[in-house]
């Protein structure tokens, strides 16, 4: 398979003003993909796109250029406004829409921005469209004439079908009557879909982080920076709190005591809810990162965890090939294919909320078989050249260190894909063990292979 020059493991991402996050690039890219959507659309009428954005200030920029590149291709448009990723998906899916595009960057600071993909059917598009979308950037352009340029329209009431599908994915023999709930948008893309599921669920809503200005999504609130939902939990004595990410795909949750529960915490409530009613869970998809504990408490309950690759895109691609539904990884990045096609952050909320109602019990509780095992992560800069595969003396450390920990911990080395750093992890039911092996495998590492 060719290498993508553009596309990353979630679409094209960037600092903003610099290639490719560009308006001329963008305008660019529109246009290919419209080329690549109208080859794969002939005698099937004029294909129609959804873009949908979080609330970047960038995004009125590349939201323009987009659309001029889409309909210069003969392409229509129709425009979300703010909405969070997994919305796009959705309502791509529900519309009956050709394609969904989200001009967002996640998690990122404001001066970042990206643009990725869902097919018609609300799913992650494969590497073989994207390398067909690069191929056409390589042609130059074939703009259509005046009678054959794509429309856009603003699409009406777009937050609210998605708030009502999210509240569709919770049951409705159920209510969070009697629930204070804090929900800290990050100021991004769901500041005023996440009030209103809870609120019309029946919680008594507390909202932070859902003032954006364009400068602020990401910036001290959501899923990146709790802490600041874990300080409005407390002030308000709510029972729980709900941090997203700029984007809304991601989920972190806080309970009534201040305790903050990662994704392997929440998928694990997940996974333990559905064997409670009786429904069968043939297996989870975690990630390389995913913690010990929760694959050892899985395990005792009869769930295998297979690991992917970190990265929603990995585990996503996991479950399909296996047919499971469940997955995630500790950011908070959950799946629950029989809900949605892709993470979404309120819609994993409320399935972990549901457990609380469901049970009677809090998270806390249900989470009573888990022993998270502590990780110790080392950051270990390699030399220009350096092939950590070849250090003979770090492939002996890391043996020496496996058989030390047995089932008691696990080892991950892995290369970064960004930076010219080796990650070493450990992770040990003691922590001071975890760390001293971490610091003799970094050890190791940094000498002459």
């Amino acid at each position: 398979m060719s290498q993508r020059q553009y596309f990353g493991t979630d679409g094209i991402r960037g600092a903003v003003g610099s290639f490719p996050i560009t308006p001329d690039f963008v305008l660019r890219l529109g246009h290919a993909v419209g080329r690549v959507l109208r080859r794969a659309h002939q005698g099937a009428g004029r294909p129609t796109v959804l873009i949908g954005k979080d609330t970047r200030i960038s995004g009125y920029m590349l939201e323009s250029a987009l659309e001029a590149g889409f309909s210069s291709a003969g392409v229509d448009v129709l425009l979300s406004g703010p909405l969070p990723t997994p919305g796009v998906a959705y309502l791509t899916r529900a519309l009956r829409l050709d394609l969904g595009v989200v001009i967002s960057a996640s998690h990122n600071p404001y001066g970042d921005n990206g643009i990725k993909f869902f097919s018609a059917q609300g799913e992650k598009l494969p590497d073989e469209w994207e390398l067909a979308v690069e191929a056409q950037l390589e042609e130059p352009p074939q703009w259509v004439d005046s009678a054959s340029l794509g429309k856009a329209r603003r699409l009406d009431d777009a937050q609210g079908r998605y708030i009502e599908f999210c509240k569709a994915t919770f049951s409705a023999e159920l209510s969070l009557k009697g629930l204070r709930i804090v929900v800290d948008a990050a100021h991004g893309a769901a500041y005023q879909v996440a009030p209103a599921v809870l609120h019309e669920l029946g919680a008594d809503v507390v909202a932070i982080g859902c003032s954006p200005d364009g400068y602020n999504i990401n910036a001290g609130f959501g899923a990146t920076a709790p802490q600041a939902l874990v300080d409005a939990v407390r002030q308000h004595g709510a029972h729980y709190g709900v941090a997203l990410d700029g984007d809304a795909d991601r989920l972190l949750l806080v309970d009534g005591n201040g305790r903050l529960y990662n994704g392997d915490e929440l998928l694990y409530v997940m996974v333990a809810d559905r064997l409670r009613l009786g429904q069968a869970v043939p297996g989870v998809v975690g990630t390389l990162m995913t913690n010990l504990g929760v694959e050892q408490a899985l395990a005792r309950r009869g769930v295998p965890l297979v690991r992917a690759k970190v990265g929603d895109r990995y585990v996503l691609e996991e479950l399909v090939a296996r047919g499971w539904l469940l997955g995630g990884e500790g950011s908070g990045h959950l799946l629950a294919l029989d809900r949605h096609t892709t993470g979404d952050g309120m819609v994993s909320a409320l399935q972990v909320l549901q457990a609380t109602m469901r049970s009677g019990l809090g998270v806390a509780e249900l989470l009573a078989d888990v022993t998270l095992f502590p990780q110790t992560l080392i950051n270990v800069r390699l030399q220009p050249g350096q092939d950590w595969r070849r250090n003979d003396r770090l492939a002996s450390e890391q043996a020496a260190v496996t058989r030390e920990l047995g089932e008691a911990g696990r080892i991950l080395i892995r290369a970064s894909g960004t930076e010219p750093l080796l990650r070493v992890m450990v992770e040990a039911r003691d922590g001071a063990v975890a760390q001293a092996c971490a610091e003799r495998l970094a050890a190791a590492a940094q000498a002459p292979a």
